[in-house]
């Protein structure tokens, strides 16, 4: 079983993951997850994954879209851990050149993160991440 106070550990290795990520690399990210069948991540380009091959597939997109950025803050929202459980939501601060622009630009993510024990090590379970970081009005839920 993974030790909840070995979790801020493990927590620093993403933000150096994330750091890579914004680069386009997703494989450091990648290790940190679960490969198992109910594995999920619902990222904010593409509909929800579910099972190891769906989320590396949106891993690597996810990514691609990524070029010259850096993470240059993680806020914690919230921390919970037990032995068999934790969820941590962070605001990461970023900066980068996204999708096809030229420019880098703040491109900040609220994400949750759900972890839990495989094999004596702390593995993400799931992963939502929007870029809704500050209070938005009713209407912006509505669809067009």
């Amino acid at each position: 079983m993974a030790e909840v106070d070995v979790l801020d550990g493990v927590l620093e290795r993403f933000k150096r993951a994330g750091q890579e990520f914004v680069k386009g690399n997703p494989k450091p990210v990648q290790e940190l997850f679960s490969h198992r069948d109910d594995v999920t991540l619902a990222n904010p380009f593409g509909p929800p994954a579910r099972g190891w091959d769906e989320v590396r597939e949106a891993q690597e997109r996810g990514a691609a879209v990524f070029r010259d950025g850096e993470i240059w803050a993680f806020e914690t929202v919230a921390k919970y851990a037990t032995p068999e459980l934790a969820c941590i939501l962070w605001i990461a601060r970023t900066n980068a050149k996204v999708g096809g622009a030229a420019e880098i630009t703040p491109c900040d993510l609220r994400v949750t993160r759900t972890l839990r024990p495989e094999d004596g090590e702390w593995k993400v379970v799931h992963r939502h991440a929007d870029p809704i970081t500050s209070a938005q009005p009713a209407e912006s839920v509505i669809q067009k």
